[in-house]
């Protein structure tokens, strides 16, 4: 039986790009972790602005892995406009547990 997709609103999938931009990723992860969708991205954002932060503090390769993390931000925002769920490569099957995390611990 194939997966049916379930059609995603403009609402969401705009939120689904917020959910890539730093720290507005604990926003929309707050605001609708009950949609699917939105979580998947904002978790995903989220790990990303954890990965940003931490990498700050390295000198001199921090802000290459920078870059790159902002560019897969980039493609996460693109997906997520066009109503798409895209795992983040490497890192991407952490993110669900990073999301759960956060709003376990913030009691969001």
């Amino acid at each position: 039986m194939a997966d049916i997709k379930q059609p995603v609103s403009s609402e969401d999938k705009v939120w689904g790009a917020v959910g890539y931009l730093w720290i507005l990723s604990l926003i929309a992860l707050a605001a609708r972790k009950n949609n699917d969708f939105i979580r998947f991205h904002a978790s995903q954002g989220a790990l990303l602005f954890a990965i940003s932060v931490v990498l700050m503090l390295i000198p001199g390769i921090g802000w290459f892995i920078n870059l790159l993390v902002a560019i897969v931000a980039i493609v996460g925002i693109i997906k997520a406009l066009q109503g798409e769920r895209w795992p983040v490569p490497v890192v991407g099957g952490m993110a669900k547990q990073f999301g759960d995390w956060i709003i376990k611990t913030a009691k969001l």
